[in-house]
């Protein structure tokens, strides 16, 4: 009989119909919670949500929300409240990134995607801490990048953001963990349909980073970053909070070379 870690817990993931976020929610969805996805497209995450129910035997829904919108955010929580009674975990998946030099970016595309990557992240957190908090039970898992880490070129908005979220995750550890809630964040290096695109195209880079990645492959949502996200949202992870988990087979150890094409 599989060990059920995450039994009857909630968790609500965002962006989990696809990518990272479906390799998370596929985990804790193996692991017996049950699973809200909340995606930008709705078909999407009910998708999602029909294989969890048909494959791990768990309760799931699926609904439409757009994170840079404030207001569709905080309904975020009574939805899975509504339905659910509770909610344990909270995954803040979703995101995305341009590629641009800096001296380039507008203050408009700066401000998309600290909505997208970082406010999006903060307002989940904050519509979720009540619920936590009254549970004196909380899990917050916030997907970082490699990206800031390193420094990557061309990516400033999407580094700056997600590294603002590494700070926010310290910080709302420091501030809730007398709660019962721990906040942490994953560094994945993973294949999603992006990514995928992106080295099909440049195969050429993808050989370039795979030679620089200790473990030398590109990771997988499901079976690599799916166990980790599991791990921290169960009661055997109450001591650890604050904490970045790189899951990215040894790059972020002295980083690898990330350079996509931009227009001078």
């Amino acid at each position: 009989m599989t060990l059920k870690l995450l039994a009857a817990r909630v968790a609500l993931v965002t962006g989990g119909g696809q990518g990272i976020g479906q390799g998370i929610a596929r985990g804790l969805a193996g692991a017996g919670a049950h699973v809200a996805i909340a995606q930008r497209r709705g078909e999407e995450a009910e998708r999602e949500a029909a294989y969890l129910r048909k494959q791990h035997g768990v309760e799931a829904i699926g609904f439409a929300v757009d994170v840079t919108q404030v207001d569709e955010v905080a309904r975020m929580i009574p939805t899975v409240q509504e339905r659910f009674g509770r909610l344990d975990i909270l995954v803040n998946n979703a995101g995305a990134s341009i590629a641009k030099r800096l001296e380039n970016l507008s203050d408009e595309e700066m401000a998309s995607s600290f909505a997208l990557n970082y406010s999006s992240v903060f307002w989940a957190m904050r519509a979720a801490f009540p619920l936590m908090k009254a549970q004196n039970y909380g899990r917050i898992i916030n997907i970082g990048s490699l990206n800031g880490v390193n420094a990557h070129l061309f990516t400033a908005p999407y580094n700056a953001s997600k590294e603002a979220v590494r700070a926010l995750s310290r910080t709302a550890a420091v501030e809730w963990g007398g709660h019962g809630i721990t906040v942490n964040v994953i560094c994945p290096a993973a294949s999603s349909p992006q990514a995928e695109a992106y080295f099909t195209a440049n195969p050429e880079m993808l050989k370039k980073i795979l030679d620089q990645v200790p473990a030398g492959r590109m990771g997988r949502a499901e079976p690599d970053v799916g166990p980790v996200a599991v791990f921290l949202a169960s009661e055997g992870s109450s001591f650890v909070t604050g904490s970045t988990m790189f899951v990215d087979g040894g790059a972020h150890i002295n980083g690898v070379a990330w350079r996509p094409e931009v227009e001078d």
